[in-house]
């Protein structure tokens, strides 16, 4: 008993434990927020908490930020800010082995047991401290994600920064996770200060490798949310980098330190702590640098069950972080703030947007945040674009996809535009565009279709728009970048993509013939050249890479199978990596049988080989690692975000020196993870630690600093300064801090950095200083610098040139300095084979030789080739873009001169623009002339519209933009081109349908049938001249219709009852629809009604009054006469004198005994027609109006039976026929003088051609023949539409003189 009283509330208090514990790895997963100090009320929220906001306004946001991942930051302004956020409250993680727990005494004691090998400790240098964390704090039980790796959990909703090279919203800021994000983007692939400039939502941290747009073929991400922040990283997936497990053991762990020891060297720094904001979850920085010691932070606690910002702080230094000021009152202390912004050009305009849940309004600063100034918005901005040279003109785009305008910083705004997509509007670019205020935008029309439009901000109204491609193109395809534009038009299925050059008319892009591509992204347009990553028909998770001449038609395979994934916003991430600072260097990951292996080039994309592996590790040991089986692969994810070097990193002034996070072996790992360093631009690589660390460039590259990945708290970091050959340990902290994120000092000569962080649980934010200043003893001098030889595996030349780089000696601990000029000493190299590729339709063979593939013809000469002139014949070779060679081979393989010989028509194609082949009675149809060969300027275009037009042209001049033309009627025409020159002819056909827009059909049946007996059945079209019209026709249950071009058809009922039948008329794109009831019997008897002349004067003739004065005679029959209602059925006819038409209807289920009810049916019809001819059946219209039901004719449809045995039913059929007609002769003789016959007489000749006859049974009895409408205006008048009355459907047609009108011509 002693041991089981004891032992359950052991066990319940452990459960107890287990289940906190539990709960605070909960938090740390899916709160999206990595201070590793911090809490507040939402900080245990799950991610879908965060994206699905309660608020309806919120809910339209997608891009509404929640916390972000530690040390991701959201900035669209400039490459100094972002936002990074804290980790929710939870448990320190226990120390681990593997360097997550190891305090400083562990370390010493790991250190103390194997010296450093092959690193020269630096002077006084001892222990290595837990190195600092450039990624924020992640979950406390476990090896978290964090800035390098870019990582977030699913379900986050990041606002979205835009591209820094091209100042459009960068969206999908997943492209974080690759070293090159595919991009059919704006402007991902520019220049900072390039042609887009770096907008308002430029990712501070972006280098030059692009981003992907993450969606459609062509597609940009997604803008960011109110001024965007910066790159939202989502976590790493399908391949791509994750954390090392900590398994590895405290001994795996310190490996990096045992490779150092000595003393540990101070670095000068200062802590601020940033009081009151410790619940605060989120943070934004701005470091204005270049000459400025401006530091401005946003502090913020967002809600995840809101889905909204519900507090804010701002604060300003102006010591370059060493103390910060409180700016809340400066801003309104009731103001909520959600983004800031600052003009790319001029650092000192800062923009702080309010969040929406409160208010819609924005603040100015002038002075670098100082002061600011309130303005209202009528408005919600999702996203802001900056000018490239303008610092006060600005573009917004609204939750409500409207693109406004500002030339005063904000100040005003002017609605340019209204239903643009997302991302797809563009500022000029400075010597293209001929308006530095143009703006290039993709609009949709009212019915869905996107075009490509420009006009000016001022300017922008219908008359002053342009469209530089005259058809619609495909949405969300739109991307101006550099000096290209391109395009996605979808023709028959398949994708076709456009490119203009330099403004030029469009081209069409192409690719090998049969690549087929399923998608298709623009990855680079760097030094006039487009490359591409095409997905063809038969690749799944590999991009193929295409590079184009200089105009961006014809691409050419680089490298096949490029590893791909998706981001978690769905963005395309290829493995591609750009080497800075020296062109034609890239990195790729490629797949081979299941593998990925990382490839480098020298030549962009010529030749490719596979990486050496570094001949020793960090303990000297040899590496045997012989390729090809054996090689270095490199994780290729470039870092979005300020607080992270990513996984690889160069810089153009530190040329040569690339820095990646990767493994040794026969393919890329995910899991066991070293840091390795080239100092001769991948020729040869050094491990430098062996795990993922964060590595800065300091002073022009000329220094190292290294922190570590960890979530536990630091206060360490690793300086070197001789390439990564040596590290020395730092202090930046007497007490360890768990680090948040870590920002550099914006410019080249970089010596300032701050860390972000806290230093326990629910603590403030803590910005601590870091001043590497003192660590540069001096000023460089002539001494400290060295040449060093750019060289491919011992090659020289490299691009055509040789190159010889100045730089600083390994080792020497001097500074640059501001005034620092990089000498590049360059010569052309004589030209070799290596600085050729394979020209458009050519292929390259084991034997190094350009041979034409099997599709293409070589000897196919351009259709600009005229008689006379000369053109350009390829050898299937071209010089690489950027290829500076000279002589050599270069005369050898250069496209030679060679005079046109003429060439007869050849292939002639006659399109229309929009690719349809129906075009609208009155409107523009514009037709498209191809020819695949011939002579352009010398063929002489004829085009035959097939309406009895013809247009002559000379040539094909005149006629580029297409030929328009107006068809004045509906119909099919056949559409004939013509082309001839004196070496022969060749011809095309075209058959187009023009149509007349259909606004009314109208089922015309019967109101009975009669069972096995064919009915006829048509449908009016309104107007009747409509062109080509088909129809489907759908009979009872069938789910599949009888498709005719005749407006009739016959059909045969089998069924007793209730039958429906649907017609439907398409003409050209619209389609409509009629459905109708119609009774199926074996026999029925039907008899002509006529009423008082009383009831003309209350008969407004519409379909609702008939409706319901049908039911009111049905009424006053059956309470008459007590006949069955089911067994009658009344239809009133449209027109006057008013007029209707009596059914009766065999009992239900009669239809055995049929003798026994035939008789029984004739006993009705006697009872009825006793009831009407004694003026029994009357109704009361409204007080005072009776009107009275008579008898007006017997149809022609009685009772018969279809067998040939009842005689006596003939012959009363036959006796029928002779007196109704001898009646209606006596009548016509003497109509004058019997009145009430006269009115009986007008009565069915008005009715003769209105009514719908039943259905005789008998082929031998007369049938009633009735006319078609011959008025559908008439009946669109009396609404004729579908009305059933007693179950059966009336249709009827009215008569009329008046013609249908045709359509009007435009």
């Amino acid at each position: 008993m002693e041991r089981g009283t004891g032992w359950y509330p052991a066990c319940h208090l452990a459960l107890l434990a287990w289940t906190w514990l539990v709960l605070f790895a909960w938090c740390f997963t899916s709160a999206e927020i990595t201070c590793r100090s911090c809490s507040s009320p939402s900080a245990s929220s799950s991610s879908s908490s965060s994206s699905s906001p309660s608020s309806a306004r919120v809910k339209q946001q997608p891009e509404t930020p929640p916390p972000l991942p530690r040390g991701v930051l959201r900035w669209p302004g400039s490459r100094e800010l972002g936002f990074f956020a804290r980790e929710a409250e939870g448990a320190l993680p226990e120390k681990s082995g593997g360097g997550w727990g190891a305090g400083d005494e562990d370390e010493e004691e790991e250190e103390a047991l194997e010296e450093v090998r092959r690193v020269r400790p630096a002077a006084g240098a001892v222990e290595e401290g837990t190195a600092g964390a450039g990624r924020g704090a992640g979950e406390r039980s476990g090896r978290a994600p964090g800035l390098a790796h870019g990582e977030r959990r699913a379900g986050e909703a990041h606002g979205s920064p835009r591209s820094k090279r091209s100042g459009q919203p960068a969206g999908r800021a997943a492209a974080a996770a690759s070293g090159r994000e595919a991009s059919w983007l704006p402007g991902d692939a520019q220049e900072e200060g390039g042609t887009q400039g770096k907008g308002s939502g430029a990712h501070p941290w972006l280098p030059r490798a692009r981003r992907s747009s993450g969606g459609l073929r062509f597609s940009a991400p997604e803008p960011g949310r109110a001024g965007g922040g910066g790159g939202d990283i989502p976590a790493w997936t399908d391949g791509q980098k994750v954390t090392r497990p900590q398994a590895k053991g405290s001994r795996e762990e310190g490996k990096a330190t045992r490779m150092r020891g000595g003393e540990e060297l101070k670095l000068h720094s200062t802590t601020f702590a940033l009081t009151g904001d410790s619940a605060h979850n989120q943070a934004m920085v701005h470091w204005s640098g270049h000459n400025s010691s401006v530091i401005l932070i946003l502090t913020k606690l967002y809600d995840f069950n809101l889905g909204s910002v519900t507090e804010s702080s701002l604060w300003r230094s102006t010591d370059y972080g060493t103390t910060y000021e409180k700016l809340n009152d400066k801003v309104g202390l009731k103001t909520v703030l959600s983004y800031l912004y600052v003009s790319p050009t001029n650092k000192r305009k800062i923009m702080l947007l309010s969040d929406p849940e409160i208010e819609s309004s924005i603040l100015i600063s002038s002075d670098e945040g100082a002061t600011y100034q309130k303005y209202r918005l009528n408005f919600y901005i999702q996203s802001l674009l900056f000018h490239p040279k303008q610092e006060d003109w600005i573009l917004a785009y609204s939750l409500d996809q409207k693109l406004y305008s500002s030339l005063d910083f904000g100040r005003r705004w002017q609605l340019m535009h209204e239903r643009i997509t997302p991302n797809r509007f563009y500022w000029s670019v400075t010597g293209l565009d001929k308006e530095p205020d143009l703006v290039h935008m993709e609009a949709r029309t009212a019915d869905g279709h996107a075009h490509y439009i420009t006009c000016r901000i001022q300017e922008c109204s219908e008359t002053t728009r342009s469209g530089p491609f005259l058809r619609s193109i495909d949405t969300n395809s739109l991307v101006v970048q550099d000096e290209y534009v391109f395009i996605q038009v979808t023709a028959g299925g398949r994708a076709n993509y456009y490119v203009s050059y330099k403004r030029e008319p469009f081209a069409q892009i192409k690719l090998p013939k049969y690549s087929l591509p399923k998608d298709m992204h623009i990855i680079s347009t760097d030094e006039n050249q487009v490359f591409a990553a095409v997905q063809e028909w038969n690749q799944n998770d590999t991009y193929n890479l295409y590079i184009s001449d200089p105009r961006g038609v014809y691409f050419t395979l680089a490298l096949e199978n490029v590893k791909s994934s998706r981001g978690l916003e769905g963005n395309i991430i290829i493995d591609l990596y750009e080497v800075a600072g020296i062109k034609g260097i890239f990195l790729a990951n490629k797949k081979i049988e299941d593998q990925i292996k990382t490839f480098i080039t020298y030549n962009k994309g010529r030749d490719w080989r596979l990486l050496q592996a570094p001949d020793t590790d960090l303990r000297g040991d040899p590496v045997h690692c012989q390729l090809p089986f054996c090689s270095l692969h490199l994780h290729l994810q470039i870092s979005e975000n300020p607080y992270t070097s990513g996984s690889i990193s160069s810089k153009e002034t530190a040329p040569g020196l690339v820095v990646a996070t990767g493994n040794i072996g026969s393919e890329l790992s995910y899991t066991d993870i070293s840091t390795f360093i080239s100092s001769d631009a991948g020729n040869s690589w050094r491990q430098i630690f062996e795990e993922e660390y964060n590595v800065w460039y300091l002073d022009w590259g000329g220094a190292l600093v290294a922190m570590k990945h960890t979530s536990m708290p630091i206060r360490h970091l690793w300086v070197s300064f001789d390439e990564g050959r040596s590290w020395s340990k730092y202090g930046f902290t007497s007490t360890p801090l768990f680090v948040d994120g870590s920002l550099v000092e914006p410019g080249i000569e970089t010596q300032l950095m701050t860390i972000f962080g806290h230093f326990s649980l629910r603590s403030e934010w803590q910005l601590v200083k870091v001043d590497y200043k003192s660590i540069f003893s001096r000023r460089c001098n002539k001494e400290d610098y060295q040449t060093w030889h750019l060289h491919n595996q011992g090659e020289p030349c490299v691009m055509g040139e040789r190159k010889i780089y100045k730089k600083r000696k390994p080792g020497a601990q001097c500074a640059l300095g501001r005034d620092y000029s990089r000498t590049v000493v360059s010569e052309p190299c004589v030209c070799a084979q290596w600085d050729f590729e394979c020209d458009y339709g050519y292929e390259r063979y084991s034997n190094n030789q350009c041979i034409p593939a099997f599709w293409f013809n070589p000897s196919s000469l351009s259709k600009d080739c005229s008689l006379g002139q000369s053109y350009m014949n390829s050898t299937g070779y071209r010089r690489i873009v950027s290829n500076n060679c000279t002589d050599g081979l270069r005369e050898k393989y250069a496209a030679k001169v060679e005079q046109c010989p003429g060439k007869a028509p050849r292939g002639l194609h006659v399109l229309t623009a929009d690719g349809k082949l129906v075009a609208q009675q009155g409107h523009n149809a514009t037709f498209i002339i191809l020819m695949e060969e011939g002579d352009l300027q010398r063929t002489n275009i004829q085009l035959d519209f097939g309406d009895g037009i013809a247009m002559s042209y000379a040539n094909f001049s005149p006629i580029e933009d297409g030929i328009r033309h107006v068809y004045k009627s509906a119909g099919i025409f056949q559409v004939t081109a013509y082309a001839e020159n004196s070496l022969g002819s060749d011809t095309a056909v075209l058959f187009m349908h023009v149509v007349c827009p259909v606004e009314h059909v109208h089922l015309n049946v019967p109101f009975v049938a009669i069972r096995n007996k064919e009915v006829n059945i048509s449908a009016v079209v309104w107007p009747n001249q409509s062109g080509t019209l088909t129809y489907f026709w759908w009979f009872g249950n069938s789910t599949k219709p009888l498709i005719t071009l005749e407006s009739s058809i016959s059909y045969t009922f089998a069924t007793e009852g209730k039958n429906t039948i649907t017609v439907q008329v398409s003409a050209g794109s619209a389609l409509l629809q009629d459905t109708k009831d119609i009774a199926v019997h074996e026999y029925f008897q039907s008899q002509l009604l006529s009423f008082s002349p009383n009831l003309d004067y209350h008969n407004p003739d519409i379909p609702e009054w008939r409706q319901d004065i049908s039911k009111v005679i049905k009424r006053a029959l059956v309470q008459v006469t007590g006949v069955p209602d089911e067994q009658i059925l009344v239809a009133v006819f449209p027109g006057l004198p008013t007029s209707a038409e009596l059914f009766i209807l065999p009992h239900k289920n009669t239809t055995e005994r049929r003798k026994s009810s035939e008789g029984d049916l004739e006993q009705v019809v006697e009872i009825l027609f006793n009831a009407l001819n004694q003026n029994l059946v009357q109704f009361e219209l409204k007080p005072g109006v009776k009107v009275i039901t008579y008898v007006t004719q017997l149809t022609l449809a009685p009772l018969v039976d279809s067998s040939t045995g009842h005689s006596n039913s003939a012959m009363l059929m036959l006796l029928s026929v002779v007196f109704v007609g001898l009646a209606v002769f006596l009548i016509y003789k003497f109509k004058r003088k019997i009145p009430w016959v006269n009115i009986y007489a007008q009565v069915q000749h008005d009715k003769e051609q209105e009514m719908i006859g039943s259905v005789s049974q008998s082929e031998s009895a007369p049938k009633i023949t009735l006319s078609e409408f011959s008025d559908p205006e008439e009946l669109m008048d009396k609404e004729l539409d579908t009305r059933v009355i007693g179950g059966i459907s009336t249709v009827v047609n009215s008569e009329s003189t008046k013609e249908i009108p045709n359509c009007t011509s435009v």
